[in-house]
């Protein structure tokens, strides 16, 4: 496992530490609809602000590193989309008031942080000791991949057990009260549907989390590498929201570029695992002399998988805009 200099990593992870509180104290000092012009100066804002990352590992770090991290944010990205789709049918199923979804929406951001920063951990402890999990990694992704293509993974959100044992076992009211957590009506204490919201968000982190760090594991084995590229996918998410809105509900051949991406790395992971196999009733515990995928081989992978999925997707757009308005209005 290749090292990035430690004084690097203390630096990079301090200032964006920074970047996310300032982020998060902008949320909620003013809770508002942004612009779309407002939406697309952060993303584009965080989107850079990963290229000069990439470059700074480039000049201190070598290429190793750059181009896995270049591969990992843009497989996280990726994914971090898909999610995106998930909230927006979240929100939508909650009628979650516009000016309290960036909240909302910071809160999820967090979590996916929290629960990836937890997977990323204990992902690391297991491939430093056993390197048979790659092959557990590869079929993951592999089924991953089947039923992101062919069905819904993920399924309805907004109605999962954990969502029902809390509205059975909480008193929660149908009325929002701002962006609190608890109100009061006729002189009783409630839960807003702000926390059965949270509370379908944070499950939908964890499923994201179980797919994504098996993906980045497969593209670089450095935890620092893993973390700063999903930080990086997760930064600027809440302004994609409210900058793609509908749309992303309407790039109905994402999923297909998602699926196969997942797909890929789970080959190359399968590949891997028997490169390096330890396991003795496999070829009497013997490295298997099987081709390896390369970094650069996979981050042209990755974005020749997302662009062709999104081009054919407005190009559907544009040729069925009454098709699309169709699907769109499922999730209304």
């Amino acid at each position: 496992m290749t090292i990035v200099p430690l004084p690097f990593e203390l630096v990079s992870l301090g200032v964006i530490v920074l970047i996310l509180i300032a982020d998060i104290v902008l949320a909620y000092r003013r809770p508002h609809v942004p612009s779309t012009r407002e939406s697309t100066l952060w993303v584009v804002f965080y989107v850079v602000l990963a290229l000069v990352f990439a470059l700074l590992l480039l000049v201190i770090d070598g290429p190793t590193h750059a181009t896995e991290f270049v591969a990992g944010w843009l497989t996280e990205y990726s994914l971090s989309i898909d999610n995106l789709f998930v909230f927006i049918v979240i929100m939508a199923g909650f009628a979650v008031p516009k000016q309290r979804q960036q909240e909302v929406l910071m809160v999820g951001i967090i979590l996916a942080l929290i629960f990836r920063g937890i997977f990323i951990l204990i992902g690391a402890s297991l491939i430093e000791n056993f390197s048979w999990i790659f092959y557990l990694f590869g079929a993951f992704l592999i089924y991953t991949a089947i039923t992101q293509a062919f069905g819904s993974e993920h399924g309805d959100q907004t109605d999962t057990a954990l969502v029902r044992f809390a509205k059975r076992h909480l008193a929660v009211t149908d009325r929002y009260d701002g962006g609190r957590i608890r109100t009061t009506i006729d002189g009783k204490r409630y839960f807003t549907p702000i926390l059965i919201v949270l509370i379908a968000i944070g499950a939908t982190d964890v499923l994201f989390a179980l797919d994504s760090i098996p993906a980045i594991f497969g593209i670089t084995d450095s935890p620092f590498i893993v973390y700063t590229a999903n930080i990086f996918a997760l930064m600027g998410l809440r302004q994609l929201y409210f900058l793609l809105g509908d749309l992303v509900e309407k790039l109905k051949y994402l999923k297909y570029g998602i699926a196969f991406i997942l797909a890929f790395i789970g080959v190359k992971l399968v590949l891997h695992a028997l490169h390096e196999n330890e396991l003795p009733f496999l070829n009497g515990g013997e490295h298997v002399p099987v081709p390896e995928i390369g970094t650069g081989l996979s981050l042209v992978v990755i974005v020749l998988s997302m662009a062709v999925a999104t081009v054919a997707s407005l190009i559907s757009i544009r040729r069925d805009p009454d098709a699309s308005l169709k699907d769109l209005r499922k999730h209304e």
